[in-house]
């Protein structure tokens, strides 16, 4: 089990996240160029690192990253107030594109900012210093971000989506339950929401979190040793779990059906939460009208996804089918999820302290 983090052991693990998703980027753009190749029986599939959602934020660090963000004020409740999102390779890159919360948001005198990131360390970390107002992320980073001071705000959070996370093994393994998994290497990111699904996995078949051999690794290097025979098995998500399937011959040897939920957050400060509710009331509704769109189109929601994610059609095809669309306000009931997730993450020695969730939510109902 880990030891937890000192002050500069949080320093030189942010300087790795970042470092380790600038390598991804360059990869990813060097490759995407040629990530399918189709005959008439066989698909063939490069691996594309686009950035990983999921790695924890620890707050401190990382301000020279922001450099190059505008350094614009809060803005209170007033006319001409600027709204400043920052957003991943996700949903919010679509709402940008369609113009409808520019639309929605005029009448009330707020402009839109935009700010694209390639991690959530970074997007963090932007919340944190002042440089933006609202944003898109796992269950994992706001559980570090809260317990390293960052002031963070719950505002939104989607449907459970547990069959997009799963653990993988090689089509042809001896391994065909999750007993099986006992004594066996296992990848998965530290910290991540597959970690802490891979706990509640474990515990409810029976065996404890060190009954398998775990194996710390990100996405590109999970899906290496993978491929190459170095773990025997790898808990992952979407779209690097659908991309394996379809380039590794990978098998689900179970999803998160049934263990825990896997939403996704959208989140803001708690200042700004506060002083902006129709703003953030507004932005929920229009991301939950293309989540809507995208449940009842998907075959143009992961036609918009693939040049998004630099990935092959036939891989996006795949994530969205299992994926489930819908976000709404932040409720206690779902900030306790969150909170079990804290806890047992303190319990794992991955967060200095332990946090109280409900001091991230403005109004929660």
């Amino acid at each position: 089990m880990s030891k937890p983090f000192s002050a500069a052991d949080l320093r030189r693990h942010i300087a790795q996240l970042l470092a380790v998703t600038a390598a991804s980027w360059s990869i990813a753009a060097a490759k995407a160029r040629s990530v399918l190749t189709l005959s008439k029986n066989t698909t063939t599939m490069s691996h594309n690192d686009f950035s990983n959602r999921r790695r924890f934020v620890l707050t401190g660090v990382g301000a020279a990253a922001l450099a190059s963000l505008p350094g614009l004020p809060a803005q209170a409740q007033t006319a001409n107030r600027v709204f400043r999102v920052g957003h991943q390779k996700g949903f919010l890159s679509l709402l940008k594109g369609r113009g409808t919360l520019e639309q929605r948001l005029a009448p009330l005198g707020v402009k839109i900012s935009w700010t694209e990131f390639t991690a959530g360390p970074v997007q963090l970390e932007a919340l944190n210093v002042g440089s933006i107002d609202f944003g898109d992320v796992g269950e994992a980073p706001p559980i570090f971000a809260q317990a390293a001071g960052a002031p963070l705000a719950y505002v939104a959070a989607t449907v459970p989506r547990p069959a997009t996370e799963a653990v993988l093994v090689p089509k042809d393994s001896a391994t065909k339950s999750v007993a099986d998994l006992k004594g066996k290497k296992v990848a998965y990111n530290k910290g991540s929401n597959v970690h802490y699904f891979l706990v509640k996995l474990l515990e409810k078949n029976g065996l404890k979190y060190d009954d398998v051999q775990s194996v710390f690794l990100p996405p590109a290097d999970a899906r290496a040793a993978f491929e190459k025979g170095a773990v025997d098995a790898w808990v992952i998500w979407d779209p690097f779990l659908a991309a394996a399937e379809v380039g590794l011959n990978g098998r689900i040897l179970a999803d998160a059906t049934g263990v825990v939920n896997n939403r996704a957050y959208y989140f803001s400060t708690l200042d700004y939460a506060a002083k902006n509710a129709d703003v953030i009331r507004i932005v929920i509704e229009e991301i939950n009208k293309l989540d809507q769109w995208g449940s009842a189109n998907r075959d143009a929601l992961a036609a918009e996804f693939a040049p998004l994610w630099g990935l092959p059609k036939p891989v996006v095809d795949r994530s969205v089918t299992r994926q489930v669309y819908g976000t709404g306000p932040i409720t206690r009931a779902i900030l306790q999820e969150q909170q079990v997730i804290a806890d047992t993450f303190f319990n794992l020695k991955l967060i200095p302290k332990k946090i109280n969730v409900l001091e991230a939510a403005v109004n929660a109902s």
